[in-house]
């Protein structure tokens, strides 16, 4: 096993490394500063968590919308590199932005548009993994990208974090700090993603048409209208829609649900910094895992521990039980994702990874506003903020349902391949052609022909 790691691979993680700094941001600090903004307009914790989970919601629909008919472009040679370098443009932007914006409503719209960004940029991101490495080392290196860019990421937040802590000791506004913070956060994310997209060549690639755009939305259509007959894609895109829509849903929406219970805001910070630390040897170890246990075991692994995570905060109401919380995510956090990464990359035809991971982040980050959406609803229709969390186990245990009847058509799948190969050795051709049977090449590689497309 070969653990070191290539250039572009190098490059590759440091992305992740960059957009992490943003992630943890959306998971951490801006639910706590937007509470602020929304407790100065004198809105209620109910409500505040209800608005924050319907801007989740609509995140991840535009970006649903978005995402595959971006994919699909980014397929063509030539425009995965630009599209990539236009989203992250987009979302460091606004999220520098963020600190300008001191009334709530404009804060969620910014937040919005940082958010689509960096959603958007993730689907680029994701299908660029088959042009670095190969297939045997796509578990190894999506693992080590999560791992670094959980550990990568608690630098600029600590900084962040003691600067917004000691704001008033320094003498600023806490209004201050935080647009300090932003800023910080976006020239992180924009900076560490450069190396990577000034080397960065796309292998794998649909060639250039006229009309480029006209023609990605043609192979879109095919591409959803025969989806349904690739059977073990079809099934671990919905198992994948269900399970990963719960892992999202308490990553956006983790802190939100600490302040509404009235936890202290400084120990959910630490709390969930104490997540980063754990998911970064946690995630290594899932990677090297990959080697010696197969990926489909790992990640029902996963989707089991995330059910019992859910169980588990439907119980929580201290601040013990919230850090307990947040190990546990982050034992399984970089394992379920970057599992999760490359196994779709693996399943799907290299030369349109861009539109199939388009489709993915749809039952992905596009899927969650599902969760986002039903504990808001669930939550302002109670007034219960646990049983509004507790529908997230509903859709751990159809997603694990659903995965092992797609890991089920997937051997299906490798075993009907296997037992359709043919073979023209030049023996039998000569016996044929001993009988008085004249075979021309073209005939023969016409047969050839079909046992290929039988293979494929």
């Amino acid at each position: 096993m070969n653990v070191k790691l290539t250039g572009k691979e190098k490059r590759w993680i440091m992305y992740d490394v960059g957009n992490s700094a943003f992630a943890l941001l959306v998971s951490t600090i801006i639910p706590i500063y937007f509470n602020y903004l929304a407790g100065k307009a004198g809105i209620s914790s109910v409500n505040y968590l209800a608005y924050w989970g319907y801007a989740a919601s609509i995140c991840t629909i535009i970006v649903a919308l978005l995402g595959p008919v971006c994919g699909t472009l980014a397929d063509t040679k030539g425009f995965k590199k630009p599209v990539f370098l236009i989203s992250i443009l987009i979302g460091s932007i606004a999220c520098a932005m963020l600190g300008a914006c001191v009334q709530w409503l404009v804060f969620l719209i910014v937040f919005v548009i940082a958010k689509i960004g960096f959603s958007s940029s993730l689907i680029f991101y994701d299908s660029m993994l088959v042009d670095v490495t190969d297939e045997k080392r796509m578990d190894y290196v999506s693992s080590q990208g999560f791992a670094w860019g959980y550990i990568g990421s608690c630098i600029p937040f600590v900084g962040c974090l003691l600067l917004v802590l000691g704001s008033s000791k320094i003498g600023i506004s806490m209004e201050m700090a935080m647009g300090i913070a932003f800023v910080i956060v976006a020239v992180w994310w924009l900076g560490l993603s450069l190396p990577h997209i000034k080397k960065y060549e796309q292998k794998n690639y649909v060639e250039r048409k006229p009309h480029a755009v006209r023609e990605s939305f043609k192979r879109l259509y095919g591409t959803c209208k025969n989806i349904k007959k690739e059977k073990r894609i079809f099934l671990f895109l919905l198992a994948f829609f269900f399970y990963i829509d719960g892992v999202y849903t308490i990553i956006d929406m983790a802190t939100a649900y600490g302040s509404a219970l009235g936890l202290d805001s400084t120990g959910l910070l630490l709390a969930l910094l104490v997540t980063q630390i754990v998911a970064f040897p946690c995630a290594i170890i899932f990677g090297r895992l990959s080697y010696k246990v197969s990926t489909e075991k790992l990640i029902l692994v996963c989707i089991v521990a995330y059910l019992g995570i859910a169980v588990f905060a439907i119980f929580l109401r201290s601040q013990l039980q919230f850090w307990i919380l947040a190990i546990l995510v982050g034992m399984f956090q970089g394992g379920i994702q970057a599992l999760s990464r490359s196994y779709f990359t693996k399943i799907i035809p290299e030369e349109k990874n861009g539109e199939y991971f388009g489709l993915m982040d749809i039952c992905g980050k596009g899927a969650s506003f599902l969760g986002t959406t039903v504990v808001s609803i669930v939550s302002q229709l109670t007034g219960d903020i646990n049983k509004g969390v507790g529908m997230i186990a509903v859709l751990f245990c159809i997603g694990i349902v659903v995965f092992l009847q797609a890991v089920s058509a997937a051997k299906d799948y490798n075993e009907e391949k296997a037992g359709t190969g043919m073979t023209i050795d030049t023996d039998s051709v000569n016996v044929v052609k001993g009988a008085g049977v004249t075979i021309d090449a073209d005939s023969v590689n016409v047969v050839k022909g079909v046992v290929v497309s039988e293979n494929v």
